[in-house]
């Protein structure tokens, strides 16, 4: 059971501070809100097993509240209290626990073969938190089973722990549980969640190492700037040679003096674009336009849009299987969609069923759906819908795999070019002159003007 430390405000301003158990924090919310007090921060600390339920201190009423409640920690207004130290080392040990993807994966493969064996979802729920070492992942697993026993579904416990569990898999449990095949959603999910850990770690290995090197070359190109530059620069002055550095190197070192007497005015520019983006990004017009670009930006929209059609043709052939109607199916499915336009396609294609015209249409007129997806799904529409729709699953999960090969190939390639561009600048400003100071010919010239001089 998770325990919660809270600090709330009494009708008469008096600030309470509590250590309690219960169920998930929405319920501790509104029993603190009916009995009064209203919640002024709630911080989740750690977790009882269910052995110890019967020493639960839940809320019953107010004069329970402040019989439990330390008077040292009862203060008139709002004044800020602080934790103890053994409630500090809690926090701090509660949070150091991460729950991180492969975590969620293993619990819904768990999940996935528990429910294969008929488990029903109490069971099932109950055997995986045994089995979970991880605390952090097993309170709020016991919070989604609290739930269950209560008769809600398990997506409107997860959707609270939206930071834990992604929104694409909450919605594709949310279909599973609403269509009643929750186990075919289990399935998916796995799958979704280990192509997207797959491919994060196959991204990642690819931008990492080339960032790092990217980073070197930049730390190269500014430590020679501000320290090896200069010395150069002082050993030719004080040699009295006429040669000088190459034109791009001064042009280059003028340039960052001059940015560094000035530093404010890039910073006030770069911030209030980046600002301005994102405010208009927060705007539906913004929001709607920045998941345009997704679909089309170069080497990721097409394996994006493809992620999220295929993702949703998988929702919708569950949902089709277990005899919902067209509309009805669109309607559902598109949970598992968070992109804006992918979401308009959808509703303009449950407008058009209402009409009397194709839901097919708006994707072949969108661009951005292929052909073939079109093709298929007009076919099926004629012949056995959930047949070819099944087909176009297989079809998509194998051009998604070409997808990512491409990016895959294209990605370093990339990568590598803005690395080279950036080595290449830093030969030219930096180690250019440094080989011109090295083979010393500056100094022959030196020598000789001082003969002249001397004669």
């Amino acid at each position: 059971m998770p325990e919660y430390i809270y600090r709330a405000i009494t009708s008469n301003g008096q600030v309470v501070r509590n250590r309690v158990e219960d169920v998930n924090r929405n319920n501790l919310i509104k029993k603190l809100k009916n009995n009064g007090l209203m919640p002024i921060s709630i911080t989740q600390v750690g977790y009882k097993s269910k052995k110890a339920k019967a020493n639960r201190r839940n809320i019953l009423d107010i004069d329970d509240i402040m019989k439990q409640a330390n008077s040292a920690n009862i203060m008139q207004g709002r004044l800020k209290a602080k934790p103890t130290l053994k409630e500090r080392i809690n926090i701090a040990l509660a949070r150091e626990e991460k729950i991180t993807t492969r975590d969620i994966i293993i619990f819904t493969q768990n999940f996935y073969l528990l429910k294969k064996a008929n488990f029903n979802n109490i069971h099932a729920l109950s055997t995986i938190i045994e089995s979970t070492d991880n605390l952090s992942l097993r309170g709020i697993l016991q919070d989604i089973l609290a739930g269950v026993e209560s008769g809600e579904y398990m997506y409107t416990t997860m959707e609270y722990y939206s930071n834990i569990f992604p929104y694409i898999y909450i919605n594709m449990i949310r279909v599973g549980e609403m269509s009643g095949s929750l186990e075919k959603s289990l399935e998916q999910a796995v799958k979704y969640l280990e192509d997207v850990d797959l491919t994060s770690s196959r991204l990642k290995k690819i931008i990492i190492p080339n960032v790092l090197q990217l980073l070197a070359i930049l730390g190269l190109l500014i430590f020679g700037v501000a320290y090896i530059i200069p010395l150069i620069q002082e050993a030719f002055a004080q040699s009295g040679t006429t040669q000088t550095l190459p034109e791009i190197t001064l042009w280059f070192v003028d340039f960052c003096n001059g940015l560094i007497n000035v530093w404010y005015i890039p910073v006030i520019i770069f911030s209030s674009v980046i600002g301005g983006v994102i405010v208009y990004i927060k705007t539906p017009k913004g929001r709607y336009d920045f998941d345009y670009f997704k679909y089309k930006m170069p080497i990721f929209g097409k394996l994006i849009y493809a992620m999220d059609f295929s993702r949703f043709m998988r929702a919708m052939l569950l949902n089709l299987e277990n005899g919902m109607r067209i509309q009805e199916a669109l309607d559902v499915s598109k949970a598992v969609v968070k992109n804006y336009v992918m979401l308009s396609i959808i509703e303009t294609a449950i407008n058009n069923i209402l009409i009397g015209a194709s839901w097919i249409e708006p994707f072949e007129n969108s661009g951005l759906s292929s052909s073939m997806q079109t093709e298929m799904l007009k076919i099926g529409m004629q012949t056995d819908l959930i047949e070819m729709m099944r087909k176009l699953v297989e079809y998509m999960e194998m051009d998604i795999n070409n997808l990512i090969q491409k990016v895959m190939a294209v990605l370093p390639q990339v990568v590598y070019s803005i690395v080279g561009i950036f080595l290449i600048f830093l030969v030219i400003v930096v180690i250019v002159p440094c080989i011109q100071l090295y083979m010393g010919g500056w100094i022959f010239e030196s020598v000789d003007l001082d003969i002249d001089i001397t004669m």
